[in-house]
């Protein structure tokens, strides 16, 4: 079985290539708190539809290059940051014609 896990894209500025960031909560053996670990795995997108802020669910593979042997599996959540900065800037153009005329 191939181990799979669950991220965020953080980088989607390569080429078929990811960026995914990979957070696990474990417990402290010793002190009983709980501690974030993150992970950062390059993930190969082969249509290049994820985008930076989804999130994502890679698996492991066969290394694919030096650094990528991970590959994506489905995309689970859309980011909605890009959707509401494209909407932001819309109107912001449309107010600055209003105050010249």
């Amino acid at each position: 079985m191939k181990r799979r896990a669950r991220g965020v894209v953080a980088s989607d500025r390569m080429d078929k290539t990811l960026t995914v960031t990979v957070e696990k909560i474990k417990r402290h053996r010793r002190y009983g708190k709980y501690v974030r670990r993150r992970s950062t795995f390059k993930a190969h997108d082969p249509h290049n539809d994820a985008r930076a802020g989804d999130l994502v669910e890679i698996e492991e593979t066969r290394p694919l290059s030096k650094t990528k042997s991970w590959r994506l599996v489905r995309i689970l959540r859309r980011s909605t940051r890009l959707e509401a900065a494209t909407q932001q800037e819309a109107p912001a153009g449309a107010e600055e014609e209003l105050a010249q005329g």
